[in-house]
């Protein structure tokens, strides 16, 4: 479990053939500083294990279902990628509860910068929308955000200086896909609701 607050932003090193599918290899410090295999790491929001850790960073093994379901096929080397180790019970909860486990892609429709802060619009993938409500929560490529508005098929968030700085938001443009998952509330919700129909 995460809470979508970015810890750090790594950079990846490689990607290549694997033992299981494709070996991600990222370059990073915090997040590595005590992660050994086995461990979980959300990487854009996808929850991954560690299955090395090396004197540069991390690698990961991706699977056909992970590259099949997230955007994380689209990384190449030198893209920055969010990163944050699991809760632990002493952690503070200051984003959401965010799985890591992303239930689609969704593509920047616009970046409006006003400032030091922006306005991102992301168009959703079809069943999403559903589950987001205004000033609700959904975590965009691992980051714990707030929903400004929604707009047929589509939602808005706005961007902080801090956001745009310590995350690879700040460098995404129109037509970039990103990880989302909705907040696993309103999923769990909506099965109660079926299940009592």
């Amino acid at each position: 479990m995460f809470t979508g607050i970015v810890e750090e932003r790594g950079r990846v090193r490689a990607t290549g053939p694997g033992p299981a599918g494709t070996r991600l290899a990222v370059e990073c410090r915090t997040v590595a500083e005590d992660a050994a295999p086995g461990d979980s790491v959300a990487v854009n929001g996808v929850c991954l294990t560690v299955v090395e850790r090396d004197g540069s960073g991390l690698l990961f093994d991706l699977v056909a279902e992970t590259l099949d379901r997230s955007a994380l096929a689209d990384l190449r080397p030198g893209d920055p990628v969010n990163l944050e180790r699991p809760v632990t019970l002493m952690t503070r909860l200051g984003g959401h509860l965010v799985q890591g486990h992303v239930d689609g892609v969704g593509t920047i429709g616009s970046v409006v910068r006003d400032g030091g802060s922006a306005a991102m619009t992301v168009r959703l993938p079809d069943g999403l929308s559903r589950y987001l409500v205004e000033k609700g929560s959904i975590a965009v490529d691992g980051v714990s955000l707030t929903v400004a508005s929604l707009d047929d098929g589509a939602f808005t968030v706005a961007l902080v200086p801090h956001t745009l700085t310590l995350t690879t938001l700040g460098a995404r443009r129109p037509g970039d896909r990103v990880n989302l998952e909705v907040d696993v509330v309103s999923k769990y919700v909506e099965k109660l609701v079926r299940r009592d129909r």
